[in-house]
């Protein structure tokens, strides 16, 4: 899955105290949140399970039941955010039955941390786009000379 990521013109959301609204304000800039969609599954799986209990790796089946859904559900919203790269993906083991089941957790359980690697698949995204955008330039100059 390829990163990405909704970038607008913004102001920093500091003045707004509450976090449910700040993140919830933020996770639309990004685009995680749609406009017109409901958003209190995503909402909820971001806030009350990623950033409240950031140090817990969640199993699918687990945020499934935590979120009232199912795990397609689960899926296309977890989906959303491993495109964002702010989770990081981990093994857990069951303890009963020993199987290995993938788990996602927020990314050094940080969200400032885990927003450095947005940044930087961001910067590495801006300096294609340069390389592009200076290949077009070189090939429009080509045909001009033609």
């Amino acid at each position: 899955m390829g990163f990405e990521l909704t970038i607008v013109n913004n102001l920093p959301l500091t003045g707004e105290k509450d976090l449910t609204n700040a993140t919830r304000e933020f996770l639309y800039q990004i685009g995680y949140l749609s406009k017109g969609s409901d958003p209190d599954i995503p909402e909820k799986m971001f806030i009350e399970c990623f950033l409240s209990r950031s140090d817990k790796a969640w199993l699918v089946d687990e945020l499934a039941a935590v979120l009232n859904t199912s795990r397609p559900t689960v899926y296309r919203h977890l989906n959303k955010l491993k495109g964002l790269d702010l989770l990081e993906e981990v093994e857990q083991e069951n303890e009963e039955t020993g199987q290995v089941k993938k788990a996602y957790k927020l990314r050094y359980s940080n969200i400032s941390k885990a927003w450095k690697f947005v940044e930087a698949n961001v910067e590495l995204a801006m300096e294609n786009y340069r390389k592009t955008i200076d290949h077009l330039q070189e090939l429009i100059e080509q045909n001009k000379n033609k």
